[in-house]
C-alpha cells in the first residue's frame, strides 16, 4: 500500500469508528477537531488500525502522535 491509500483506510477506520461518513480527514487532524475523539476512541482508532494494517502499536509510538498524519507515518514506519 502506498502512503495515500493508507491514509484512505485510516480516513475510513474514523468514519466507522465516529459513525460519520462524511468525515473528512487531513494529516493536520486532530482530537480536538473531532467532536468525540477521546482518550476511549483513540484506543478504539489504534485498535482498529493495527487490525487493519497487521501492525503493533508500542506505548512510546503511540505517545508521542500529535495529528493524523503522524499515525499514517507511523503505520508506514511499522509496515517497513
Amino acid at each position: 500500500m502506498n502512503e495515500q491509500q493508507i491514509f484512505d483506510a485510516v480516513q475510513n477506520i474514523f468514519r466507522d469508528n465516529f459513525d460519520d461518513d462524511s468525515l473528512v480527514l487531513t494529516r493536520e487532524t486532530t482530537a480536538d477537531d473531532i467532536e468525540d475523539w477521546d482518550s476511549l476512541e483513540q484506543i478504539n482508532l489504534l485498535t482498529a488500525m493495527e487490525k487493519q494494517f497487521g501492525v503493533k502499536f508500542k506505548l512510546d509510538d503511540v505517545r508521542g502522535l500529535a495529528n493524523v498524519g503522524d499515525m499514517v507515518d507511523l503505520i508506514i514506519r511499522l509496515r517497513g
